[in-house]
């Protein structure tokens, strides 16, 4: 009798901790995607599993842990109280697996394989072709995927393990981030061809107090660092009435003779090519600049591969109006 109750107990034991059997990547995988997408047709297609293997699987993995992760209606599929819970540890479980399948990729075959490089659209029309050409030149089995977005959305990304790297402006300031400085960049002014400060040297930067100037929309880094510099030069005053999506439209409101504003070097050469209606100015020294690093996640897989890439990127950048920066990494 003692033998039978003992063995019901560890039988008992089994359904409630999960202990005597251990539940597959493939159910972890699909009760993921539910928790993610609350809707089994959309989590099924986001994992490329059917919609019955997917609702299995979730099903298997309730019997496995003894415990029902979700609540099925007839519109819409929720969460239990043990699922939100559990949900967290499941992604956590395959984020490490992610993590040990990418450091057995890095160790076999460096600088294969699939890049997701996320680059802020301040950098990237001006940046990209030296990356795409020296990657294309010197890691031809690199498997380059750019995802040009704001700031705030890479971060989110390289969060989520949706990106790899970012190539954006620094400093960044968040926890968990490490950054590998490859250039510094002044600021210039750009004005309409007849303003009086076009063509000048040694601006000084309170000038920027009466200025109408022309920034970036929300969510771009760059307009925040333009409103800091007027901060600096004594301009308290939100100073924006008109704003633009993207650099080239806010060059052609300068061009247009609606304001002024201020550009990182790397840009100047291709904006300013698109009108003959421009003219820029150089600030006296120090002048206002910007910092643009690679960043990715502190203790990545491949960042041995990440700071190797650095360096060979930094080789690149000497034809550029920039300052190369050599420095060990910043931890975030």
């Amino acid at each position: 009798m003692v033998g039978d109750a003992g063995k019901r107990g560890v039988r008992g034991g089994a359904v409630r901790g999960g202990r005597g059997r251990q539940p597959s990547l493939a159910q972890l995988r699909a009760f993921a995607a539910v928790a993610e997408h609350l809707h089994f047709r959309d989590a099924a297609a986001s994992i490329g599993m059917s919609q019955p293997a997917l609702s299995g699987a979730v099903s298997a993995l309730e019997d496995v842990l003894g415990v029902r992760l979700l609540e099925r209606t007839t519109r819409k599929v929720l969460l239990s109280p043990a699922g939100e819970r559990l949900a967290i540890r499941a992604k956590a479980v395959l984020d490490e697996v992610g993590a040990l399948l990418d450091e057995a990729e890095a160790v076999r075959a460096p600088f294969t394989g699939a890049l997701r490089l996320g680059v802020i659209p301040t950098v990237a029309p001006y940046l990209l072709p030296t990356v795409l050409r020296l990657v294309h030149e010197r890691y031809p089995q690199l498997d380059l995927q750019v995802h040009e977005e704001q700031t705030a959305s890479l971060l989110d990304g390289l969060a989520a393990g949706r990106l790899d790297l970012l190539l954006l402006a620094v400093p960044l300031g968040v926890p968990g981030i490490v950054e590998l400085p490859l250039f510094d960049e002044d600021f210039v002014l750009v004005t309409p061809m007849d303003h009086w400060l076009g063509g000048r040297e040694g601006i000084p930067r309170d000038a920027l107090r009466e200025l109408k100037l022309l920034l970036l929309d929300e969510g771009h880094c760059l307009r925040d660092q333009a409103l800091d510099i007027c901060r600096e030069a004594g301009r308290d005053d939100a100073p924006v009435t008109t704003t633009a999506a993207g650099l080239s439209t806010l060059v052609q409101l300068v061009a247009g003779g609606l304001g002024v504003t201020l550009l990182p070097r790397s840009a100047v050469a291709v904006e300013t090519a698109r009108s003959g209606q421009l003219s820029t100015g150089y600030f006296a020294e120090p002048a206002p600049t910007r910092r643009v690093a690679f960043a990715t996640r502190v203790g990545a897989a491949r960042f041995g591969e990440y700071g190797a890439l650095a360096e060979a990127l930094r080789g690149e950048l000497l034809g550029l109006p920039v300052r190369v920066v050599a420095q060990p990494p910043v931890l975030g």
